[in-house]
């Protein structure tokens, strides 16, 4: 269990502190780096993965699932699914992002799901977990449907540890082809301290 911290760190420090960031998850809001800085975020609408009948696998997917195409991981290479996914020409992960998932992650609130051949990593994504709650941070894939492949396993692994929000922050194209959805920002924190409390 962490100590919530009533002040911000330094914002010159080499990670966010993890009680500050787990503290910042509890109440609906989340960091992105920007130019060397570190900006809190908090969507008016959140965007939100089902874990029950409404979560959708289109006819394609399911074939590329039946071939197995990839040897699913979690928690193999968690800095590599972070680093690969901060491979874009605009990225909000720089490395102070990276350091402090890091962290996380040896503390045990960080985990990725990776997809991996004989080549290597191929695809992936990683997010924060507390209590009942999972919040998605990014996905990359290096091979087509690697990512797709990786967010049905991570809802295989939440629907069996009884989570119950797989939070996406924002929703896109992308994510709406899950079934993905938005819900109001007063629900999302109602949800979100019902899911959190342990």
């Amino acid at each position: 269990m962490f100590e919530a911290m009533s002040e911000a760190p330094e914002e010159n420090a080499e990670i966010i502190d993890p009680n500050f960031l787990l503290s910042g998850y509890l109440q609906g809001i989340f960091p992105m780096a920007d130019d060397g800085e570190i900006l809190w975020f908090s969507p008016e609408k959140r965007g939100i993965i089902p874990l029950d009948e409404r979560f959708h696998i289109n006819r394609g997917l399911k074939k590329a699932l039946k071939k197995k195409p990839f040897e699913i991981r979690f928690d193999a290479d968690f800095e590599g699914v972070m680093r690969a996914c901060g491979q874009r020409e605009e990225t909000w992960i720089d490395e102070k992002i990276i350091r402090s998932y890091c962290l996380l992650h040896e503390l045990g609130y960080a985990h990725s799901v990776e997809c991996w051949d004989d080549e290597g990593l191929q695809g992936g994504l990683y997010g924060v977990q507390y209590g009942k709650a999972f919040f998605g941070e990014s996905m990359f894939s290096r091979k087509t449907d690697a990512s797709k492949i990786a967010m049905v396993s991570l809802v295989e692994r939440l629907r069996e540890e009884g989570v119950q929000l797989l939070d996406t922050q924002w929703l896109t194209d992308h994510l709406k082809m899950f079934g993905g959805y938005e819900m109001p920002t007063d629900e999302y924190l109602t949800l979100l301290r019902k899911v959190t409390l342990t």
